[in-house]
């Protein structure tokens, strides 16, 4: 049995390792997706020992939640936490950023219309506006957990300073930012304030675009539509540098008989500033794969090694 991590000052408890589920359902995001794959890929999580699911109206605009709530049909709800987020208003014709409260409290009744649920684990909102006070946005949430529509209240993308007006009366649960091994700016001031607040702290691209999946070569070319095209981690003297670092992973995930991703999560697992970590998947076999990194136990050696690799 996989122990569980409480969700900031809510009585969530989520495994360390989560699901990302932007590939089930989000077709505005990748092509070619299968719905029924999708549903599997969700049941694959929940059959691996994963028990929360991380969801976005932005994913498919909707059909993300709508097979999530088809695919956990069968499943004894009140072992998933399904966390979702809003912010994106389509109401006049052109997507904008909305935190509104009044906004807020419409995108969590969609959200579980559409996920056919009558509660929500944690709700996120998506992307701060340029005019809410952010304490004023966090409030609605608040209520919204008073009610039971929702049982903890998150935040993602949001500076440090707007965490900290969002959490102005101590509303804020869970935050999501990106963060990874390549990326490890939050570490310096983002981080140890979450800490300090008792927020629990969810990184998005853990594996940074496959990055750090070790599938990668120096000969390996993107089409000039592929995000990685123009991403500079993978281009030239940069990407050389972290392809070598990846190569002393491999001795790591080799000793262990296991993956470079496995090793990866389970650094994130292992890390006292990461609560959970959400892997995205395409394929149900990935998702059982990732899961094995929940039984993964990396020396100290092993951690520290990985650690100061990619400082």
């Amino acid at each position: 049995m996989t122990a569980t991590i409480k969700i900031g000052q809510s009585d969530v408890q989520a495994t360390p390792l989560g699901l990302g589920t932007n590939a089930v359902g989000g077709t505005n995001l990748f092509p070619n997706l299968n719905d029924d794959t999708g549903k599997a890929v969700v049941q694959a999580g929940l059959d691996h020992g994963i028990n929360l699911l991380d969801t976005a109206f932005a994913y498919g605009l909707g059909h993300s939640e709508e097979l999530i709530g088809q695919a956990i049909k069968g499943y004894n709800r009140h072992n998933i936490v399904i966390a979702s987020k809003g912010a994106q208003d389509l109401s006049s014709g052109e997507e904008k950023i909305n935190n509104a409260p009044q906004f807020l409290r419409q995108a969590v009744d969609d959200s579980l219309r559409r996920l056919q649920t009558d509660y929500l684990d944690i709700f996120y909102i998506h992307f701060p506006d340029d005019k809410t006070p952010k304490d004023e946005a966090v409030s609605a949430l608040t209520d919204l957990k008073k009610a039971g529509k929702i049982r903890a209240v998150g935040i993602s993308n949001f500076s440090l300073a707007q965490i900290k007006e969002a959490n102005r009366d101590g509303g804020v649960d869970v935050v999501e930012n990106q963060y990874n091994l390549l990326h490890r700016e939050p570490e310096k001031d983002l981080l140890p304030a979450l800490q300090q607040a008792h927020i629990s702290f969810v990184p998005y691209f853990p594996l940074a675009s496959g990055l750090l999946t070790g599938k990668y070569d120096q000969q390996v070319t993107f089409p000039a539509d592929d995000i990685r095209h123009s991403d500079p981690n993978f281009q030239g003297a940069r990407f050389a540098s972290i392809l070598q670092k990846v190569a002393q992973i491999r001795k790591i995930a080799a000793a262990h008989h296991v993956t470079v991703a496995q090793v990866v999560l389970a650094w994130y697992i292992q890390n006292p500033l990461v609560s959970v970590v959400i892997p995205g998947a395409k394929r149900p076999e990935q998702v059982a794969a990732n899961a094995k990194a929940l039984e993964l136990p990396l020396s100290a050696a092993e951690y520290q090694q990985i650690d100061g690799l990619f400082k």
